[in-house]
């Protein structure tokens, strides 16, 4: 038995520069965001991340920390382009890697098996295939002859989730509408870190929730964190939604305005303070 239980901090001092990190979560949806903050509190640049990109790969963006973004899209959901996303790849600051949305799933596959590629028919015949020109494709070997892409293995040197629960083994659960690839991301890499809403004993995950409900396994996992509202202010069904009205003020308030009200306190305390103390003044 193994407690794997760290501060947000502890994880991201494991982490360093230059490294490729994969963050689960889908758009605006169950991101890891207070691991997310933590990053943003160290030095850590010349990021690869590999996402299905929401805020977490804009607050990295607008703070110059991506090397280069490898993902099928980066949305608020409710706000269809991210905003910062779109300032760095208007002024050039990030490369992007832009896979169809099947080959990036296919790659986090490839990935988990240790695999060099897997064979998809996506992609074939669309601009896919122009803007990425180092991609390949394979012929089958069996009679069809059939020709696919053969979308790269998306490895990682160290990925990033959030889930509603999870126990100080690592063994991570969902309570909410899907998983969002969010174990392949953590099969994917070599080494990965849980955070979640709380941390229960082993036995309670069973009673939370169905079997298949028991999305992430210890084996896959490095530490855990427990961090309460962590996904703020992306939604986590079933604790909490995504907090709007929070979301249309990060985007369209100057980065630098923003950062200096909500992250510069040095802690994730802070910053739930400071979101609780901006609500209480819109208040009639």
């Amino acid at each position: 038995m193994t407690d794997k239980t760290m501060t947000p901090d502890e994880v991201v001092a494991r982490l360093r520069s230059g490294m490729t990190l994969g963050i689960g979560g889908w758009g605006s949806r169950r991101k890891p965001m207070a691991l997310v903050r933590a990053l943003l509190r160290s030095e850590i640049t010349d990021l690869t991340v590999i996402a299905y990109g929401g805020p977490d790969v804009g607050l990295l963006a607008a703070a110059g920390r991506i090397r280069r973004l490898v993902a099928p899209f980066a949305t608020l959901d409710s706000i269809p382009l991210e905003p910062h996303f779109r300032t760095a790849r208007e002024n050039g600051s990030l490369a992007l890697t832009e896979y169809d949305e099947a080959m990036f799933m296919w790659g986090l596959h490839a990935a988990a098996n240790r695999l060099p590629f897997l064979p998809v028919r996506a992609g074939l015949g669309s601009d896919v295939m122009r803007v990425n020109p180092e991609l390949r494709t394979v012929t089958s070997p069996y009679a069809d002859g059939e020709e696919f892409v053969a979308v790269p293995a998306l490895r990682m040197d160290a990925a990033l989730v959030h889930l509603n629960r999870a126990d100080r083994l690592g063994n991570g659960q969902y309570l909410g509408p899907d998983p969002y690839f969010d174990d392949l991301f953590c099969e994917a890499a070599d080494t990965a870190y849980v955070s979640c809403e709380q941390l229960v004993e082993t036995a309670e995950l069973a009673k939370a929730g169905p079997p298949q409900s028991l999305l992430v396994s210890r084996h896959s996992v490095t530490g855990v964190v427990e961090t309460p509202h962590g996904a703020h202010f992306t939604s986590c069904a079933p604790d909490y939604g995504r907090d709007e009205a929070f979301q249309k003020l990060y985007a369209t308030t100057p980065w630098a305005e923003f950062a200096a009200r909500f992250l510069s306190g040095g802690s994730e305390h802070a910053y739930q303070r400071a979101v609780r103390t901006w609500h209480e003044e819109q208040q009639p």
